[in-house]
């Protein structure tokens, strides 16, 4: 795809314009490093867009700080107050999804994510947002937390011009697919593997 053109233009009916604005489901899978942040990227453009964005994080912990939601939290700001950029929500799995808190109770780490899921689909429904990223959600998928198939029809069948970026190893081949772009992370070095732990600025 030189230069950004496309290898061959489909004979399907559409129009150049048509095709730039049809919604795109795009998976980043693979052991190797960058499948988060690379979605977060595409986030921050759509962000620039003015797109309304919305992440939510399937396993990483509700007390782990993560550098992009800061990041994302501020530009949600900034759009609040100065309308720059598009709206932001940022929601995690790990004390139970922000919009159904249970204060005082163990989480059913599976009940959970088919919580969110239920609430992700809604608001695809709703066309609520322009610029998904669910981000490791291919674990609740290769764990049987949440159907395959039901998330395949909703992704295919969602309304309007919604984006969806997943990431997480392991993407099933369903998923795979249906998706319109697939990158897949490959690990050719890693600092871990000689023995250094995750560093500031880098991992987190």
């Amino acid at each position: 795809m030189p230069q950004g053109q496309p290898v061959a233009v489909p004979d399907d009916g559409l129009t150049t314009r048509a095709r730039r604005n049809a919604p795109l489901l795009a998976v980043h899978t693979g052991a190797g490093k960058g499948k988060s942040t690379a979605a977060f990227g595409m986030a921050l453009r759509a962000w620039n867009q003015g797109f309304k964005i919305a992440v939510f994080q399937f396993v990483k912990s509700a007390k782990w700080k993560v550098g992009e939601e800061a990041a994302f939290r501020e530009l949600g700001r900034l759009h609040d107050e100065h309308g720059v950029g598009g709206p932001v929500e940022w929601h995690k799995m790990g004390a139970g999804w922000s919009w159904s808190r249970k204060p005082g109770t163990d989480v059913d780490h599976a009940a959970a994510a088919a919580d969110g899921w239920a609430e992700i689909s809604r608001r695809l429904a709703d066309q609520q947002h322009d610029f998904y990223v669910l981000d490791e959600f291919t674990y609740p998928l290769k764990w049987g937390w949440i159907d395959i198939d039901e998330v395949v029809d909703v992704f295919l069948s969602r309304p309007g011009t919604q984006h969806v970026v997943i990431t997480g190893r392991d993407a099933p081949q369903p998923l795979l697919d249906a998706a319109d772009l697939v990158t897949e992370m490959t690990k050719v070095k890693h600092p871990m593997d000689v023995g250094r732990k995750g560093q500031r600025g880098i991992e987190w």
